[in-house]
């Protein structure tokens, strides 16, 4: 028999959620069959895969050791000796990373491992500030995902109460997100908002636009801002009012401006004049305007983060600043 206490990060969540994560060798089919045995108890007593942990129950699981076995390999921030963590803002709750271009978020279809949330989990253990010994189920998470090839402005939640309201958070629209880009020409409209419906071809991996309602597709709106041009190239700031799949990369495109090194969306004949591989794209200032209760991250409302140091920024516009 093994017991878990409930503890604050794990709190809140349904029970057959916490054992997914707990205890990941249990089928859930026979998760579900001791639950109906009563092998699974909370508090000494009969419960429900939906029933909600709180904080102090004791939870008992008469099952068998086979389930509590750990794979041998090992978590892949515990083969991370000097995490590659560029902190823009920490605090007790939330982490601001700001993620390099060419790095993934999350392990992908590649199997890539060597992630930033990895480097993450292993910049708190090993500054002290996660202790996964202390925790049954809870592990620091992302709350928002930018692409490999993408640079910028990432959050990490420290503990499951921060994780929870900052995604209710980002649901809400009680974030904004700025992003700097390199577009090819110069609209002649310097600033404005763009309005079309995207639709994602999974075929693809791509997403379609289209200039009026569509079935599938889905509105996205930017507000973009011409900040300089040279050389035949434009540097945008672009302000997101909805947050779709390749959203500025496909309506900057769709206008007639596709961003530098670009190739799904522009052409690599245009891109190769300059050497660019990848989409020169920055999630470089993040607003936090909360509108509803923010409770534990409250001192973040009206706060404004920033990166002042964007590579192709420097490269493709010397003397540019990249103001607060």
């Amino acid at each position: 028999m093994r017991e878990f206490h409930i503890q604050k990060n794990d709190s809140g969540q349904r029970l057959n959620k916490f054992l997914e994560k707990a205890v990941p060798a249990l089928p859930g089919g026979l998760m579900h069959k001791y639950v109906r045995l009563k092998r699974i108890k909370v508090n000494g007593k009969r419960t429900e895969p939906a029933y909600k942990l709180c904080e102090g129950d004791l939870l008992q699981l008469y099952i068998n050791d086979e389930f509590f076995e750990r794979p041998s390999e090992q978590a892949a921030y515990e083969k991370i000796t000097a995490p590659r963590v560029h902190v823009l803002y920490e605090d007790d709750n939330i982490l601001l990373a700001d993620k390099q271009p060419g790095m993934v978020v999350h392990a992908d279809e590649r199997g890539d491992t060597d992630t930033l949330i990895a480097h993450i989990q292993a910049h708190l253990a090993q500054s002290g500030q996660w202790n996964p010994k202390d925790e049954a189920s809870f592990v620091p998470a992302l709350c928002n995902r930018i692409d490999r090839n993408t640079g910028g402005i990432v959050i990490a939640a420290k503990n499951a109460e921060a994780l929870r309201i900052m995604n209710d958070k980002i649901k809400n629209h009680e974030l904004q997100k700025r992003y700097l880009c390199v577009v090819h020409g110069s609209p002649k409209v310097r600033s404005g908002k763009i309005t079309h419906f995207l639709r994602r071809d999974e075929a693809k991996r791509q997403v379609e636009v289209f200039t009026r309602p569509t079935p599938g597709a889905k509105t996205a709106q930017t507000i973009y801002k011409v900040l300089a041009s040279r050389g035949g190239l434009s540097l945008v700031e672009c302000t997101l009012l909805t947050g779709r799949t390749h959203q500025i990369r496909a309506q900057m495109a769709a206008i007639g401006h596709p961003l530098l090194g670009d190739g799904k969306y522009g052409t690599n004949a245009k891109n190769k004049p300059y050497g660019e591989t990848s989409q020169l794209l920055y999630s470089y200032k993040l607003t936090f305007n909360f509108q509803t209760d923010s409770g534990i991250l409250s001192d973040l409302d009206g706060m404004t983060f920033t990166v002042h140091d964007v590579p192709f920024v420097k490269k493709y516009f010397p003397g540019f600043q990249i103001g607060g």
